[in-house]
């Protein structure tokens, strides 16, 4: 297929000089105003619209595989935003024209567009960061938001940014903040709405937090990965806002399920499903999950007229996925006595040792990112090997705050190759494995410290933030089979 160039349309004026360059060969070209007189004047009878036509293909953001072109009904979309508005009526959460959404996500992803339609309906007005982390105090300060989305990795900075400059105030100040922090925590756990849970330490403590963010914050939602508990709540008691938590797939128009305001008991949870659809959890008997029983665990699968009309082109991995009506998404959740949904791990990632044990790697994942001392984890480990090595980026501040306490010399670049540094890392990471009662084969067995962050520059990373891992696998390979080597020398 050829595409052909016939205008071009500026947002900005159109000199007479560019106009002269352009007609040349043989284009048209527009200012936006003039573009939008275009129409002044005539009348076009526009195609009779049904249901059933694709609103838009949306692609995914193809972690393991190449992207699939995702095709998207006007009635997914249509039904998905009906069950938004009554879950947003019946938290006693309204939309309106002075609302602001800053979208931190890309623009071709289905979470963001989903959102934007929302905001449409409602006419509110919505504003875009400038894609640069180092600028995004000045973003939110100029377009001082009332509702933010964003993925994990954008809240995880935010937070790792507040905690540094709480460790780096006065004694006096950093004790306050945490005797606030603490009182207004336990309040909210006790069922206090969050306005309400400590009034005083809102205006004197957390007021300059709240102002960071514009100032007029109260809708912090995080989809498209999971959002560390301890990150979710951090943000609940400081932000002076409601922080909710969703999960969704291209495949079902973004938003499946959301966790429900000043319930905190959602607390590292999804939350239940949205309106108009159903969704069931279905046994994956290799992985040990059993759906009936007293703890039901396993894949989610999603019913309804929001899902998608297949994949573009591809019927035969959309006969993969859909199956007697029901999407399955791939991913492993747990019921939780109130109805909200916990996703614990990915069917997909699995792999098997040498001994033949499965081992769930997002699982891990999600528990050795407990550990507060790391940005993030990636575990490897494949059938010819008997144990799994990792690769670690740390907080900065956390390794050299333990530097500095264990008379450790060096650069952060220089600690990270530190093998008292590695130790200790390793050993807060077997600890958390411990905690949570992981298996013997399930633990870390060397670490590789990295001071470079995963990044989309070296194509670790999704738009969403989310790891490539052939690609990390790739990256890394020569680090990996040095980890081996020593392994195996030992």
């Amino acid at each position: 297929m050829h595409l052909i160039l016939l205008a071009i349309v500026s947002f900005g004026k159109v000199t007479p000089v560019q106009r002269e360059q352009v007609e040349k060969f043989g284009l048209a070209i527009h200012s936006w105003d003039q573009f939008l007189s275009l129409g002044d004047d005539k009348n076009f009878n526009l195609p009779l619209k049904k249901k059933s036509d694709i609103c838009t293909i949306m692609y995914t953001s193809g972690m393991t595989s190449d992207p699939k072109g995702v095709r998207i009904s006007n009635n997914c979309m249509v039904t998905l935003i009906a069950g938004v508005n009554h879950l947003l009526d019946s938290a006693q959460v309204s939309l309106n024209t002075n609302d602001v959404y800053l979208s931190f996500l890309p623009l071709a992803h289905i979470f963001d567009r989903l959102i934007e339609e929302c905001f449409f309906n409602h006419g509110a007005s919505i504003g875009f960061w400038r894609g640069d982390v180092k600028m995004l105090s000045e973003d939110i300060g100029e377009l001082k938001p009332t509702i933010f989305c964003a993925v994990p990795r954008v809240l995880e900075r935010i937070y790792s940014g507040l905690q540094q400059k709480i460790s780096a105030g006065g004694f006096i100040k950093r004790n306050l903040f945490n005797l606030a922090y603490s009182y207004k925590l336990r309040n909210m756990n006790a069922g206090i709405e969050h306005s309400k849970a400590s009034p005083l330490s809102d205006k004197i403590v957390f007021s300059k937090v709240k102002q960071g963010l514009g100032g007029r914050v109260r809708i912090i939602l995080s989809g498209g990965a999971p959002l560390a508990p301890h990150v979710e709540a951090y943000l609940k008691v400081v932000t002076c806002s409601h922080v909710l938590q969703g999960y969704g797939l291209t495949e079902t128009c973004g938003g499946s399920f959301v966790s429900m305001p000043n319930e905190m008991d959602m607390l590292g949870t999804v939350g239940p499903p949205i309106p108009n659809l159903d969704a069931r959890l279905v046994s994956v008997p290799e992985m040990n999950y059993d759906a009936l029983s007293s703890k039901p665990q396993g894949e989610v699968c999603i019913r309804g007229d929001v899902l998608f009309s297949g994949y573009h082109k591809r019927e035969d991995l959309t006969k993969e996925v859909l199956v007697d009506g029901w999407f399955h998404t791939g991913d492993i959740g747990e019921w939780q006595p109130d109805g909200s949904m916990k996703i614990i791990d990915r069917k997909k990632n699995i792999f098997k040792l040498s001994q033949g044990e499965y081992v769930a790697v997002e699982y891990l994942e999600n528990v050795y990112g407990l550990v507060p001392e790391i940005d993030a984890v990636w575990i490897y480990g494949n059938s010819f090997e008997s144990c799994l090595v990792g690769v670690v980026n740390p907080y900065k501040q956390a390794i050299e705050h333990y530097a500095e306490t264990h008379n450790i010399s060096g650069d952060f670049d220089s600690l990270c190759e530190n093998p008292k540094i590695k130790e200790y890392i390793l050993g807060e990471l077997n600890r958390i494995g411990k905690e949570k009662k992981l298996k013997s084969f399930e633990s870390v067995k060397t670490v590789h410290l990295d001071p470079v962050p995963f990044d989309l520059e070296r194509d670790l990373l999704t738009p969403t933030f989310k790891k490539k891992r052939p690609q990390i696998l790739k990256y890394y390979q020569n680090v990996i089979d040095n980890m081996y080597k020593t392994i195996n020398k030992r």
